[in-house]
């Protein structure tokens, strides 16, 4: 028997008996598009009649050089004759012809990366059958001017601009404003030159035969799967190429066959915030492209109640039937036909991250779902959006109150964006690879835009609304994004914009505000908003509940522990004592420190800087008032506190050009002491130069070899703890000690250091519960972490230098260099500075946690830096049973729905 690979949307279950109940299945077999409409079918929504050829089929087409599989044409030859059938209609009769629709769609939704071509079966003869029957040749001849359009535009990739020129002349020669003004001479004339320009450009005419324009619209459809856009698209979503797309054929209805009839894209809720009521847009004797393109400004959802009230009403009842069924927000496509209500897609919404977790907890309240649904619900990466930049109230006040506000529209997608004007997407997509921040201007985006639109900090149009594609792409990437601004006109030839009076050349900075709609001239200042969401709190403290993992933050200053309080972190996992070090006031002491031979001095600039460490500390356990603080002593090497030798060789040079040409006997004697000074400083750092610094006297190393350091930042620490606690708070100081690769070296320091804090307790006469630990930074300390776990209380993974030695490479000299093109030609598949990797580093980890517990079952266990904050690297410490990470504030709520995550996927 031949392989199926054509299924009627009525079919569903037989498809069922062969890929089992899971929708998944369906989807992977039918795409996202095509396993819906058949659930509909099902389910009794009304769907226009028609059938899926499977992503199998596109695939094999794909892999044999373009041709069909076998039998796959004749099974949708097939199909074609059922649906005549079933509506009584014949495709290519001059009576009563069927028309259809060929569109794509893939497993996961790729909303307009992909080919769509309507009106198929069209021609002269079935048009001529079609105004006779209908009695309404403007809308037989509008249809048939769109499929002229769209199958020269899609099938054979001709400009649509030249298409849209014609359309414009004629409004213009017609005396009106818009499409919907234009009568049955107008389209049979556009129609006429339609076909005068495909020839043209074709070199042949436009097919008449119907079936070949089915033809060439599955195979085009087939081909848009490996088109730039929707690779770009499943790059930047991170969608596999393998999945290839099917293609549904589908019986037209039409939403431009008068006043009663209409075409519209909605959202079961708001997908800007989540709020629970039917969003999005319509028009009135349309076809669906021209609701997404943006092409004509749009009705808002909520008029057709007054224009077609029994249509809304039915609009209404069946979104709440498909959220309900489907247990989410959905996004669905509508034709109304003389007032018969059509359903022709349902997918899951895209939505801001704002939306995704209001959606989410009331979906919980609502019983749709339960807490772990929801918290799956969300992305890590969308809580990150969440945290987008926003324009303050006072700076947007400002900038009204200065005349820089341009204009309003829709506010499409949240979030504040500044950047230079961009005025098309390859250009957006050059400036930011140059690092210039850009906004992207257009009337409309299309799906040809989107490596623009993602290249950019945010997108600007005149045109379209909440579900034009614009304002989907935007939502789902986290770009900020005002649409429909009517008074915004673009002029690309002079490549300026003009909105109310104010022009705008092409590389001046715009502001805009995805939150308020509104758009102003020039750079306004932006800030990270605090977490306030009643939803995200919520959603969050779900989360806190399923995690295993503790959640703490990189912090050196009191004002970043409270930032970390405030999101969510239970503890400092890293406090870089030596960034304190850079304070104005303190900076000089250290040179003082660093420059001197003698003990004496060195007691004396160590004396001076133990009240400052004092008080840092101090502050931070106020703060953190009873959590843990790790801090780590001084790590970098002294030269990193020094100026370069490139810098002090160029202050000595132009302090000796200057003492040649001084006459004044005391700048002389000025010159020459400052030159003497540099010349002192010059040798110290001389001295210090080592051939690789990151690898030599550091950490661990400079402990042992100027013990006077960190036995003063030690007694800075407790100190502090007794001052602290006398005061009523609880602290619990944790030391660590940093880059130990032996454990003789822990041992010696740690006795040293534990020594210091016992005599500053006998001081003090207090009693502290207090840890001493060391980081894993280097392979052999992983290898050895058995005999390391001896003499440290816990352990925390320093996974940067843990991957810098492991690779053998410099993070610099490597991501300046070679690791983008690694990346591109697929040699590693992550960068491994920003994902810890697995099979390499995870594996040296996973040996200390293992050694490391054999020798210290209570032994303490995380994961400090920029890894302790990116989800693939938070699942890996789960599974390797660490007890917390820690990351920078702004990830830590990142990180607590990642490590909510891990949980519930590794139970």
């Amino acid at each position: 028997m031949a392989k199926k690979w054509v299924y009627f949307f009525d079919e569903m279950d037989e498809i069922e008996k062969e890929v089992g109940s899971d929708f998944d299945n369906f989807k992977a077999l039918l795409g996202g598009k095509g396993a819906n409409l058949a659930e509909m079918s099902r389910i009794g929504i009304p769907v226009p009649h028609g059938f899926t050829i499977t992503t199998e089929a596109c695939n094999t087409y794909l892999q044999n050089d373009k041709t069909y599989p076998d039998h796959m044409w004749n099974q949708v030859l097939e199909s074609m004759k059922l649906i005549e059938e079933k509506t009584g209609r014949k495709f290519g009769g001059s009576d009563n012809p069927l028309l259809v629709s060929c569109r794509s769609g893939a497993k996961l939704s790729m909303p307009g990366m992909m080919d769509t071509v309507l009106n198929i079966g069209l021609n002269d003869q079935t048009a001529e059958g079609l105004a006779r029957q209908t009695n309404d040749p403007c809308f037989v001849y509008d249809a048939y001017r769109r499929l002229i359009q769209m199958f020269g535009s899609v099938v054979m990739g001709m400009p649509d601009d030249m298409f849209e020129d014609v359309i414009t002349q004629m409004r213009k020669q017609a005396g009106v404003t818009s499409d919907s003004g234009l009568e049955a001479d107008h389209w049979k004339q556009v129609t006429e030159k339609f076909k005068y320009i495909f020839m043209r450009q074709a070199g042949h005419a436009f097919p008449e035969d119907p079936y070949e324009q089915l033809n060439l619209a599955t195979e085009a459809v087939f081909a848009s799967w490996n088109g730039k856009r929707a690779i770009d698209y499943r790059n930047a979503t991170g969608i596999p190429h393998d999945l290839g797309t099917a293609v549904n054929i589908m019986a037209m209805v039409f939403g431009n066959m008068g006043e009663d009839s209409a075409t519209g894209v909605a959202m079961t809720r708001s997908g800007s915030t989540g709020e629970k009521h039917l969003e999005g847009d319509y028009l009135t004797n349309a076809q669906g492209e021209d609701v997404v393109a943006g092409i004509r400004m749009t009705k808002d959802i909520s008029e057709l109640k007054e224009e077609m009230p029994e249509a809304f009403k039915e609009l209404k009842r069946i979104a709440q039937i498909l959220e309900n069924h489907y247990r989410e927000m959905q996004d669905i496509e509508f034709t109304i036909e003389k007032e018969k209500l059509w359903m022709l897609q349902t997918r899951d919404g895209k939505r801001t991250a704002q939306a995704a977790v209001r959606i989410a907890t009331d979906m919980v309240e609502e019983e749709l779902i339960s807490k772990e649904e929801a918290v799956l619900r969300v992305s890590p990466e969308q809580i990150d959006f969440f945290l987008h930049p926003q324009f303050g109230q006072e700076t947007i006040l400002t900038a009204k109150e200065a005349g820089f506000m341009l204009g309003t529209g829709i506010n499409a997608s949240p979030g504040a964006a500044f950047g230079v004007v961009a005025m098309d997407a390859d250009l957006a997509e050059t400036w930011s690879n140059e690092g210039k921040d850009v906004i992207m201007v257009r009337a409309e985006t299309k799906p040809d835009d989107v490596h623009g639109m993602l290249a950019s900090k945010g997108i600007l149009t005149s045109r379209g609304g909440r579900t034009s594609h614009a304002a989907l792409v935007a939502r789902q990437f986290g770009k900020p994004a005002v649409v429909g601004v009517a008074a915004l006109e673009i002029d690309l030839n002079k490549r300026i914009i003009k909105v109310n009076g104010n022009v705008i050349n092409e590389g001046e900075w715009i502001s805009i505000d995805g939150n308020s709609g509104e758009v102003f001239q020039g750079k306004l200042p932006t800030k990270i908003p605090d977490i306030k969401d009643p939803w995200l709190k919520k959603l969050l403290a779900w989360a806190d509940d399923i995690r295993r993992l503790e959640v703490r933050a990189n912090s050196d200053y009191p004002e970043d522990a409270k930032r970390a309080l405030d999101y969510g972190a239970k503890g400092i996992g890293l406090c870089r004592s030596e960034h304190m070090f850079f304070e104005t006031d303190r900076l000089p002491h250290v040179h003082k420190l660093i420059m001197t031979d003698l003990p004496i001095e060195r007691s004396e600039a160590l004396e001076v800087l133990l009240p400052f460490q004092r008080n840092d500390f101090a502050e931070l356990f106020r703060v953190m008032d009873g959590m843990p603080v790790i801090i780590r002593l001084l790590d970098p090497p002294l030269h990193e506190f020094m100026p370069s030798h490139t810098t002090l060789m160029s202050e000595l040079t132009d302090l000796k050009i200057r003492l040649q040409h001084a006459t004044n006997l005391g700048d002389i004697d000025n010159y020459l002491d400052k030159i003497r000074e540099k010349e002192s400083i010059l040798k110290r750092v001389d001295n210090l130069h080592e051939s690789n610094p990151m690898l030599g006297l550091r950490g661990v190393r400079l402990g042992i070899h100027l013990p006077e350091i960190t036995t003063m930042q030690v007694r800075a620490i407790f100190e502090a703890a007794c001052l602290v606690i006398r005061e009523g708070i609880n602290v619990k100081p944790e030391v660590m000690i940093p880059l130990t690769t032996h454990v003789n070296e822990l041992k010696i320091q740690r006795e040293a250091l534990e020594k210091e804090a016992q005599k500053v307790m006998d001081e003090q006469n207090m009693d502290l519960e207090y840890k001493f630990g060391t980081m894993i930074e280097v392979p052999r300390a992983a290898l050895t972490a058995n005999e390391i776990a001896e003499y440290a209380s816990f352990f925390s993974f320093g996974t940067n230098d843990l991957t810098q030695t492991t690779y053998g490479i410099s993070r610099d000299d490597a991501e300046a260099g070679f690791l983008i093109e690694y990346m591109e030609k697929g040699i590693l598949k992550d960068d491994p500075f920003a994902v810890v990797d697995v099979d390499g580093v995870g594996e040296l980890m996973k040996i200390a946690v293992e050694k490391g517990k054999a020798t210290n079952p209570g032994l303490e266990i995380g994961i400090c830096g920029e890894h302790g904050g990116e989800p693939k690297s938070i699942d890996l410490c789960h599974r390797l049973g660490l007890d917390y990470v820690s990351c920078s504030p702004f990830r830590v709520p990142v990180a607590r729905l990642a490590a909510a995550h891990a949980e519930l996927k590794n139970r």
